[in-house]
């Protein structure tokens, strides 16, 4: 195996000091590219690709994933025969826990060692940045509506102080806003609109929370949930109803499946990839089946 692990060296805490330790400690058999501004994940997975790299890891949470995921995308063909990994130290950490991965290092690293695969689909959004179309892959999760306008007023300082309690502060922001509408569109004959849409390529949304129990990597198929309405009202049926398994009908979500999906709207809607903001709607997901080679237990 020649493997090369992409990590933030800024990363603070106890956690991250120990991650260090043994990242050192793998040092002399894997190559170690750290990320020093943002985005420059992506361009170190795709270096690695051409360096010739067969393992390429994200270590991190999954802004640093879908980083990675697009590295590898951009090389192209040059990736065909690369394994993807993931070791897990961010915040809510959806896509390792999509995979079923250890959170541990030791036993995610085992992960590593043992090269079980699995080939999963890889979705791509086309979306606009300053009126120009600009095009990502993601690997877990995309929204639009409450969620990105959440993810728009996160308070950055206290996201380090508080963790994930700083993105409820920021929804609760977000709820007391005016909602835009969203148009929703998928062939043949799906057109739906709402105040919050999130289109899921696994299960999980948020951590633990199944929003697309339908959802599988493997099947061709994007998952979208839209929210008609959403308001205190909605939010306390859709936290019941996720405790009784039926937060769908609680919350009176409309689900579908499609592997295109279109979004739009009359108001200036940012567009979130895998927990962070790229641009804003209009967007259009498509996805390529079975395009990513995956290091799962």
């Amino acid at each position: 195996m020649k493997a090369c692990i992409i990590f933030n060296p800024a990363a603070r805490g106890e956690k991250a000091k120990r991650f260090r330790d043994q990242l050192a400690a793998l040092s002399t058999s894997v190559a170690l590219r750290p990320t020093y501004v943002a985005g420059s994940g992506r361009e170190l997975a795709a270096a690695a690709v051409r360096e010739g790299f067969d393992t390429i890891l994200a270590a991190g949470g999954d802004g640093t994933v879908n980083e990675v995921v697009n590295g590898l995308g951009e090389a192209g063909e040059g990736s065909a025969g690369v394994r993807f990994g993931v070791i897990p130290l961010g915040t809510v950490n959806v896509f390792a826990r999509e995979l079923g991965l250890p959170t541990n290092f030791d036993r995610a690293w085992q992960v590593i060692q043992r090269s079980n695969e699995v080939c999963i689909d890889v979705p791509k959004a086309g979306f606009a940045v300053n009126g120009q179309v600009q095009r990502r892959y993601f690997a877990q999760l995309a929204g639009a509506g409450l969620d990105s306008r959440a993810i728009e007023l996160v308070d950055w300082g206290q996201k380090k102080a508080i963790g994930p309690l700083a993105y409820v502060v920021a929804g609760f922001k977000a709820l007391a806003e005016r909602k835009a509408k969203i148009a929703v569109s998928a062939a043949p004959n799906e057109h739906l609109s709402g105040e919050l849409v999130l289109i899921g390529n696994g299960r999980f949304y948020g951590g633990n929370f199944k929003l697309f129990p339908k959802a599988d990597l493997r099947d061709g198929l994007l998952d979208v949930t839209v929210f008609p309405h959403v308001n205190w009202k909605i939010l306390l049926r859709a936290g019941w109803g996720w405790l009784a398994d039926q937060i769908h009908s609680a919350a009176g979500c409309c689900c579908f499946q499609a592997a295109t999906i279109s979004l739009s709207s009359d108001d200036v809607v940012p567009l979130e990839l895998d927990g962070e903001n790229v641009g804003h709607l209009p967007a259009k997901f498509t996805l390529k089946p079975s395009a990513l080679r995956v290091l799962v237990p």
